[in-house]
């Protein structure tokens, strides 16, 4: 089976945030949270869900975003 980059998705308590995605970004999405629902025994009821985890793990993964943050603190108001 094919090892995906997210884990099980913890349940947390959520803040309020509309969007609107590309159909086919959807169906990737629904795709994706079966073979993920497969892989950790625990389905995604819904695959939007995994819109939040998947930003966490691409800015944990960002070197370009984890080098920049280090040479200037973000929120940084002397600039």
């Amino acid at each position: 089976m094919t090892k995906l980059k997210l884990g099980p998705i913890m349940e947390e308590k959520p803040m309020k945030a509309t969007l609107e995605l590309p159909a086919s970004l959807h169906r990737d999405l629904t795709a994706y949270a079966e073979l993920l629902g497969r892989q950790t025994g625990q389905p995604v009821r819904d695959p939007v869900q995994l819109i939040v985890p998947m930003l966490e793990r691409f800015i944990a993964t960002d070197r370009g975003f984890a080098k920049a943050r280090r040479a200037k603190p973000m929120g940084d108001a002397s600039s």
